[in-house]
């Protein structure tokens, strides 16, 4: 009997499995001689038998292990050496185990600032609670937190200045208790104690009232300049003009609250403990009032000449000690020229003596002036013009960014 009528066998069906697992694992031997291809009759059923065949494996070599690992195929060894090493690098130059990012640029130019100021339209406060806000901001920061930081040592001063300014009423005191005469006359109620208690040079117009009014005015406005506070007020609700009027009020009140109310107590303990009578109040009360706008003057023509230094400047320091030296510098340079020259008409460059004269004036005092009293007025009123010219100009050229 021939090969070919030999029936299907077992190791028939094995060879053919091994054939196939050798065929899918090697394309190029996927390819055969159709004539060598085994037939495809089925043969008699035979009986499986109860151990599986071992299947034939070909031989590969350690690369293509690898690599037939990695991709799935079955029948190796699986180490996991070849996924580490895919997942962690081979080990080729992947020795640093910290991450590389790009470095910082170096920037040596400014930064440009990207300010976009978007208009509110909701319901505004009227206007006098506008300005009564900017008010308050300035003059409660003396008293009270939540307001603007006034510095621990200007508080200080301040208080040591209006305790100093109200010490003639403690003599006032001893005088009354004791019935000193003398003491009564030097520190009582009289037209020349009225006006040396606003214009006597030593010791208020040499320390206090120039001191007072460098602290109070020397950042009002330069600062909002520096830092651009001037952008929260000028972005939509307050005016220039409310701005200027509260600033300046500002100022002129906490002045006014250390010359003009220490004025007026002490004219009001004077009466109350020497126990004077109506008809003491109708000869001394003429003389108080021309005091009273005397010392008013006084302070608005420091608190325009300070304002307008400040408003010149960016910083709170420039302000201060150009006021103080133009105070006294004004003086002491009339001083010097009338001591050499025998004139005084320098005086007329003195904010400080043009007061005094017009002082000396309104309480009937004998004058220490040889010139008119016309001409202090209209000096006093050309410093006044001229300061705030500058201090409305500057503030027209706010901006609302910071300068």
């Amino acid at each position: 009997m021939s090969s070919e009528d030999d029936p299907w066998g077992l190791d028939d069906l094995i060879d053919t499995i091994a054939s196939s697992e050798a065929a899918s694992s090697d394309p190029a031997a996927t390819e055969q001689d159709p004539a060598t291809a085994p037939s495809a009759e089925p043969g008699p059923a035979t009986a499986p038998s109860a151990e599986p065949a071992p299947v034939a494996t070909p031989s590969l070599s350690p690369e293509e292990s690898k690599d037939a690992e990695f991709m799935g195929e079955s029948g190796l060894a699986v180490t996991g050496q070849s996924r580490l090493e895919a997942a962690y690098g081979s080990g080729d130059g992947d020795e640093v185990m910290h991450a590389q990012v790009a470095k910082r640029a170096q920037v040596d130019s400014g930064t440009i600032f990207h300010q976009i100021y978007r208009e509110w339209n909701g319901v505004l406060n009227p206007r006098w609670v506008r300005n009564w806000s900017i008010f308050r901001h300035h003059v409660y920061g003396l008293f009270s937190k939540g307001h603007r930081p006034w510095p621990v040592m200007t508080r200080i001063i301040i208080a040591v200045v209006f305790l100093g300014a109200l010490a003639p009423l403690l003599m006032l005191v001893l005088s009354s208790l004791t019935g000193l005469d003398e003491l009564q006359r030097f520190f009582g109620v009289t037209r020349a104690n009225l006006w040396g208690h606003v214009f006597g040079f030593f010791f208020n117009n040499v320390c206090c009232w120039p001191i007072v009014t460098a602290l109070v005015i020397g950042g009002l406005i330069s600062e909002d300049r520096q830092n651009g506070t001037s952008a929260i007020y000028f972005s939509n609700p307050i005016t220039r003009t409310d701005y200027t009027v509260m600033k300046y009020i500002s100022a002129a009140s906490i002045l006014s609250i250390i010359i003009v109310f220490s004025y007026c107590i002490f004219y009001a303990v004077a009466i109350l403990v020497n126990n004077e009578g109506w008809a003491y109040l109708l000869d001394t009360f003429p003389y108080f009032f021309a005091g009273l706008i005397a010392a008013l003057l006084l302070v608005f023509t420091y608190t325009s000449i300070g304002l307008a230094l400040s408003s010149v400047s960016r910083g709170k320091f420039f302000p201060a000690v150009s006021l103080i030296g133009l105070l006294l510098g004004s003086k002491m340079l009339a001083f010097l020229i009338d001591l050499l020259f025998d004139t005084d008409v320098m005086y007329l460059i003195s904010p400080y003596d043009n007061l005094a004269h017009i002082g000396q004036w309104m309480m009937r005092l004998n004058s220490t002036y040889d010139f008119p009293v016309a001409w202090s007025f209209v000096s006093i009123l050309v410093m006044n013009a001229v300061s705030l010219y500058v201090l409305i100009s500057r503030v027209n050229s706010l901006e609302v960014t910071r300068e």
